[in-house]
């Protein structure tokens, strides 16, 4: 595929991140029937997710029927391909329930099932980035790059949890506890596309996360790389979109450093929880 389609395809994906986040600016603020989703009562899905996702499948339909698309609400469209949309309607939506302004619509593009290129809108931050691997990075259509910290002590890491972490002792809470100790700063966003689209400008040096899926990282993964960034499993392996499991960093030195405190933390023992929620 030559560069033109690369950038045509590039296109649609603005276009349809653009087209959900319309409707997500159309249900901010107002009261929403928010749901959960089966027997997880930290997983939330609301009107919003549902419209967004309508108006991002219009668009990708109109525009480019035969790549197949995955969706958070609505599963699989199409035949397998060497091509694969993912989409994240509302990435971050307990943040939007919450009136939080952490959260967006993501529009991925896998190609051999590597991200490519993808888009991510912001609403309620009036922000668009958008770009892929070999195609650059922007933020409302100027480049931006990575930073280029090195170190951990300097670094500001972006993370999050999974919505089964009560479920399970593979969780997140060392690796943060371990890392709080040896960098400048940790963040937890709630939306991994966002969080991806910080380090891809500088915003944020590093993130890792567990219990996403493809759609959660997809565009946001293609984004950073536009940028100069990297991306890869927890043990410097090349990164499988399907494992829920991702490490982002501006550059190989920090890639290999927290890489190293990945692969040596453990999970914390179950004697560290007590009680139920709330």
């Amino acid at each position: 595929m030559n560069t033109s389609e690369a950038h045509a395809l590039l296109t649609v994906a603005r276009r349809a991140a653009e087209a959900g986040a319309h409707q997500l600016r159309r249900f901010d603020g107002q009261r929403l029937a928010v749901r959960h989703k089966g027997q997880n009562t930290c997983e939330l899905i609301t009107d919003a997710d549902e419209a967004a996702e309508a108006a991002v499948l219009a668009v990708l339909r109109q525009d480019t029927p035969a790549i197949p698309v995955l969706a958070e609400e609505s599963g699989r469209h199409g035949e397998m391909g060497d091509l694969l949309w993912c989409v994240d309607p509302l990435d971050g939506t307990t943040n939007f329930a919450h009136g939080h302004p952490f959260f967006c619509t993501s529009v991925g593009l896998l190609r051999a099932g590597k991200p490519w290129l993808g888009a991510i809108v912001l609403p309620r931050m009036n922000e668009a980035f958008w770009g892929g691997d070999g195609l650059g990075a922007f933020c409302n259509d100027l480049p931006v790059q990575v930073s280029n910290r090195a170190t951990l002590n300097q670094s500001v890491l972006g993370t999050g949890f999974a919505y089964d972490r009560r479920q399970r002792l593979d969780n997140n809470y060392a690796e943060v506890c371990r890392f709080a100790h040896r960098v400048g700063g940790v963040r937890r966003g709630g939306a991994a596309a966002v969080d991806l689209a910080y380090v891809a400008c500088g915003r944020l040096d590093g993130y890792w996360e567990r219990g996403l899926k493809a759609w959660d990282t997809a565009a946001g993964a293609a984004i950073l790389q536009g940028a100069g960034g990297r991306v890869c499993a927890y043990d410097g392996s090349p990164l499988d979109i399907h494992s829920g499991r991702i490490l982002a960093a501006c550059g190989v030195e920090l890639q290999q450093r927290m890489t190293a405190v990945l692969v040596a933390t453990r999970p914390l023992p179950p004697g560290c929880y007590t009680g139920e929620p709330a």
